[in-house]
C-alpha cells in the first residue's frame, strides 16, 4: 500500500459521529473583557466569550467536541466524544487558572459555566443566585489585585511597568482613584547617577541604593531621613 492512495486515505480519515444537539452548556461572564479560548487538541477548539457585566452577563452556549485517537496503521481513527459539560468547565478552568491572585474559588473573574442551553433571560430568572455568588467572588479578586498594585507601586517606586491591565481594570471597576491609574506614556525611566539602576525621574530618591538624586524635588516635598 502506497501512501496518498484511495484505500489508505479512506483508512486513515477520521469518522465523526453525529453530533448530540441535546448536548449543551453554557459560559457565563460578568468579566469586562473579551475571553478567547483555544484547544488545539480538539474539534471544535476555539471558543470566544464577550465581554459582560452583572446586569448584562454574556453567554456562550457550546456542544460536544471530539479529538482522535490513533489504533493503528489499518483501522481509522478511533473518535473520543468530551462532553460539552466538560467542554464548558475546561473553557473556564483553563483560561482562569493561572491569573494572578485568583484561587478558582472566591477570588476570581466572574465566569462559570451551567448545563444546559441558557437565554439571557432563563439565566437572570432561574440563576440569580449563580450570578451573585460570580460577582461577590470578582470584586473579592478585583480588590486582591489592587492590593498587589499598592505594593507593587510602593516598591517600584511608582514604576508604570509593575502595573498590568489586570490592575488597573480592577481599580475602574471598584470606583477607586489611584495614582497608578493614570496614563503614564510620557514617563521614561532614567539611570540613576548614584548605582546605575532605572528610576522614575519623577521622584527624588533611587528605589535601590536610597540615595537621593534629585536635591531640588526632595527639598520641595520636604523629604527627611532618619540618621
Amino acid at each position: 500500500m502506497q501512501v496518498g492512495s484511495a484505500e489508505f486515505d479512506w483508512r486513515r480519515r477520521m469518522n465523526q459521529k453525529p453530533i448530540n444537539p441535546l448536548d449543551k452548556s453554557t459560559v457565563v461572564s460578568i468579566y469586562p473583557k473579551h475571553i478567547h479560548e483555544t484547544k488545539p487538541t480538539i474539534q471544535p477548539g476555539v471558543f470566544d466569550v464577550p465581554a459582560g457585566s452583572y446586569e448584562h452577563p454574556s453567554i456562550l452556549v457550546v456542544g460536544s467536541s471530539s479529538w482522535w485517537r490513533e489504533i493503528d496503521e489499518e483501522q481509522p481513527m478511533l473518535e473520543i466524544p468530551v462532553s460539552s459539560v466538560q467542554i464548558a468547565e475546561s473553557i473556564v478552568r483553563d483560561w482562569a487558572n493561572g491569573l494572578l491572585a485568583c484561587n478558582m474559588t472566591d477570588l476570581m473573574p466572574g465566569v462559570f459555566s451551567l448545563p444546559g442551553a441558557f437565554t439571557h433571560e432563563k439565566l437572570l430568572r432561574d440563576e440569580k443566585i449563580k450570578l451573585d455568588t460570580a460577582q461577590a467572588n470578582q470584586r473579592r479578586w478585583f480588590q486582591a489585585l489592587v492590593k498587589i498594585a499598592d505594593v507593587m507601586w510602593s516598591r517600584s517606586n511608582g514604576n508604570p511597568l509593575s502595573i498590568d491591565d489586570n490592575m488597573r481594570m480592577a481599580a475602574r471597576e471598584l470606583g477607586l482613584n489611584k495614582e497608578w491609574l493614570a496614563d503614564f506614556q510620557i514617563v521614561e525611566l532614567v539611570k540613576c547617577i548614584a548605582c546605575g539602576s532605572l528610576r522614575n525621574p519623577l521622584y527624588p530618591v533611587c528605589p535601590i541604593c536610597k540615595a537621593v538624586v534629585d536635591t531640588e524635588t526632595a527639598k520641595k516635598l520636604n523629604i527627611q531621613f532618619a540618621s
